[in-house]
């Protein structure tokens, strides 16, 4: 599974999308979306709405609810489509993007990496469309790829490439997604030379939230591999942007983050 080539989403994208809208497309309003959205109403409190706000520079809408709510909330109704069609669901998930609220595309995020068993390579056109449509903020883009696209790319390896033509989009949530895909296999040492290759293309991108998305990336990677990722760190730190620097170097020793933060150059 792991060896297969992986196509270019753009050959894919079309028909994929277009067999998971004609499934949508019968439905006025699936029952299990109104549901949904009828015990997000219920639960949604004005105060956890006004302070959830200040974690994001950009405007965000958000029903005001508590994430352990909102997971529990998405593991109830995934009992209840699982054993539907991955078209079925993937069409739901878009009409939960859709609604461009933060507690739906977390059910989203839940529901995708649910379906981590039946991924296929063609889903990458999917995911990848996903990303550069409806993810608008930190807190969606991290949780979609985290663990959704980081069990993709451990079941096919062979399209972690994609992620390199992901760091030259213009969408800064597409760049940083090619980082934090790879979070969670980092962490427990795999993909260390696509991760310092993500973060070459990366290393100087104006973006502080993409700063810090590969920056995250570095430091799980240096979880296994102190000493790569500190060379890395080393050779590129005259060049690498401080917001980068300071979470790449966050679980080193002390005298290893000292030397890093040295402005030694000339």
């Amino acid at each position: 599974m792991g060896g297969e080539d992986c196509p270019r989403p753009e050959r894919l994208l079309k028909n994929t999308l277009s067999l998971i809208r004609d499934t949508l497309a019968p439905f006025f309003m699936d029952p299990v979306i109104t549901e949904i959205r009828r015990e997000l109403n219920a639960i949604a409190d004005p105060e956890i709405q006004k302070n959830s706000k200040r974690y994001f520079k950009e405007e965000i809408h958000c029903y005001g609810t508590r994430t352990a709510a909102v997971i529990a909330l998405a593991k109830k109704y995934w009992k209840e489509v699982k054993n539907r069609k991955k078209p079925e669901i993937f069409a739901l998930c878009e009409e939960l993007y859709q609604s461009g609220y933060l507690e739906e595309s977390f059910i989203v995020s839940e529901w995708a990496h649910a379906l981590s068993g039946r991924y296929e390579i063609s889903d990458l056109a999917v995911f990848r469309s996903w990303i550069d449509t409806y993810i608008t903020n930190w807190a969606s883009c991290d949780g979609f790829c985290n663990h959704t696209m980081g069990d993709f790319f451990l079941h096919y390896p062979g399209c972690i490439d994609d992620l390199k033509h992901w760091t030259q989009s213009e969408n800064r949530w597409m760049r940083r997604a090619a980082a934090v895909s790879l979070i969670v296999p980092a962490k427990h040492g795999k993909f260390l030379k696509e991760s310092l290759e993500i973060a070459d293309l990366l290393l100087t991108d104006s973006d502080d939230l993409v700063q810090k998305g590969y920056g995250w990336l570095l430091k799980e990677a240096s979880r296994n591999h102190t000493d790569t990722v500190f060379r890395y760190v080393m050779k590129n730190k005259q060049r690498m942007p401080r917001t980068a620097l300071r979470y790449a170097i966050e679980r080193m020793p002390k005298d290893l983050k000292a030397e890093a933060m040295k402005k030694d150059w000339k």
